[in-house]
């Protein structure tokens, strides 16, 4: 998408980011139930704007990451964890994803990352493949670790590093 940029959110994407959240609930990546109203607000005090960033073309937003710390130690303050990453229905195929993987590495690094980590459930497949595709391999697995839709899913723990 040529015309496709990356950028920190802001604020004013709350209702947007929500929205997109929600339309793309799926027990492929979503291990919480399907969101009910009243929503909540998409930002909080744990993971804000500056912990997003956003894929936007043509004004609207096609996607986002979030990027956080995998713990509070200061031990680990050295890597950064994907901790929620979201294209649009319409969007996916058309290189989204991998854009905003390698902002989020690209950010990761920026702030003094050395490593960057992710889970990802096992049946979802087409993310495995973009985050191997991008350098992810797996760390880990923690097997039948979510009863979904009848199922038991692996947590699959995958890292690299930038």
């Amino acid at each position: 998408m040529p015309d496709m940029h990356i950028r920190t959110a802001r604020p004013e994407d709350d209702d947007a980011l929500a929205r997109l959240d929600r339309a793309a609930w799926s027990t492929l990546h979503a291990v919480q139930p399907r969101p009910q109203p009243p929503y909540d607000p998409f930002f909080n005090d744990r993971f804000g704007p500056r912990d997003h960033l956003v894929a936007e073309a043509e004004g609207r937003i096609l996607g986002y990451v979030k990027l956080g710390y995998p713990t509070p130690l200061l031990a680990n303050a050295h890597v950064r964890q994907i901790q929620g990453f979201v294209v649009a229905e319409e969007a996916r195929g058309r290189g989204v994803g991998r854009r905003l993987i390698r902002a989020a590495m690209d950010e990761a690094r920026r702030q003094g990352a050395v490593r960057i980590t992710l889970r990802v459930l096992g049946h979802n497949t087409p993310a495995r493949k973009l985050y191997e595709a991008e350098g992810f391999v797996i760390e880990g697995v923690l097997p039948g670790e979510f009863l979904l839709d009848g199922a038991y899913v692996d947590d699959v723990l995958m890292g690299r590093p930038l």
